[in-house]
């Protein structure tokens, strides 16, 4: 009736299914990149839709994006910054130097403070702990200065959030406010051990740069807070909500830092079953 051959039929009928694929997994490129808030390269979105039961390579994802004029952030380069220490402050050690990377969770916490700037021309601050194995930002703060209260108010909500044990590594550069009395008597207290930067080597602390770089840019973008209120609620949001919780990290196998600390904890759970 339609004068088409069978063979013809199909070819186009095959070819309009070909088109719909084409056209979903393009739409689904589209909606992770932009639920990421362009935070995620091909590699995290071929991760992202494969979650999703979507198999597709990194270079059709490179095409759609590019088709799109879509480009994800770019951190900025690490440069590390200079931290003056007090002259009348020893410093600790560098404890990672002669000991092999972690390998579990709550072994080794990297710490260290980054100023978030203010629609005022003034300046919050960020201090956080991070799990050297997971990734995990285990305790926070912000504040309007920089003072020791900063980062003992990071280092107790670790302390809350995860109960580690006596023998963690805290490793910090050498800031007053990691060598001030009040924190190093924390430390003690607890049984935790202090690590430092060797003087004058601020790649000794890369990860906890490395955080910061990702945090500004990928929440900032050159941008600033309106107040200290601001960064502390916009830090949680990406923190807690965000960093934690769904951005995949390519270290830890394209897996959020929670769910790869749960796959972590699933996993030695069966070896002792096994054992």
């Amino acid at each position: 009736m339609m004068q088409v051959s069978r063979s013809s039929y199909y070819d186009r009928y095959e070819r309009a299914l070909v088109r719909s694929s084409q056209s979903e997994v393009t739409r689904k490129v589209i909606e992770a990149f932009h639920f990421h808030k362009r935070r995620y390269g091909t590699r995290r979105l071929v991760a992202e839709l494969a979650d999703d039961g979507i198999q597709v390579g990194r270079q059709t994802v490179r095409t759609i994006l590019a088709v799109h004029e879509l480009r994800a952030i770019q951190p900025k380069s690490f440069v590390p910054k200079t931290t003056r220490t007090h002259p009348n402050l020893r410093r600790s050690p560098n404890l990672l130097l002669e000991r092999e990377p972690a390998t579990g969770v709550d072994e080794v916490y990297v710490g260290d403070i980054t100023y978030l700037p203010l629609v005022n021309g003034k300046f919050a601050y960020l201090a956080t702990l991070q799990d050297v194995f997971t990734k995990n930002i285990v305790g926070w703060d912000v504040a309007d200065h920089m003072r020791e209260e900063l980062v003992l108010n990071a280092l107790e909500k670790a302390i809350i959030q995860r109960r580690p044990q006596a023998g963690l590594i805290i490793h910090t550069d050498g800031g007053g406010q990691y060598g001030s009395k009040a924190f190093r008597k924390k430390l003690t207290d607890l049984g935790f051990l202090q690590s430092m930067t060797r003087k004058d080597n601020h790649y000794d602390n890369a990860q906890a740069e490395s955080l910061f770089g990702r945090f500004k840019a990928e929440l900032l973008e050159d941008g600033v807070f309106l107040d200290v209120e601001d960064a502390k609620q916009e830090s949680f949001d990406y923190i807690e909500g965000y960093y934690n919780t769904v951005r995949r990290h390519s270290s830890l196998g394209n897996k959020s830092p929670l769910n790869f600390e749960r796959a972590c904890r699933a996993q030695s759970a069966a070896k002792k079953n096994d054992d």
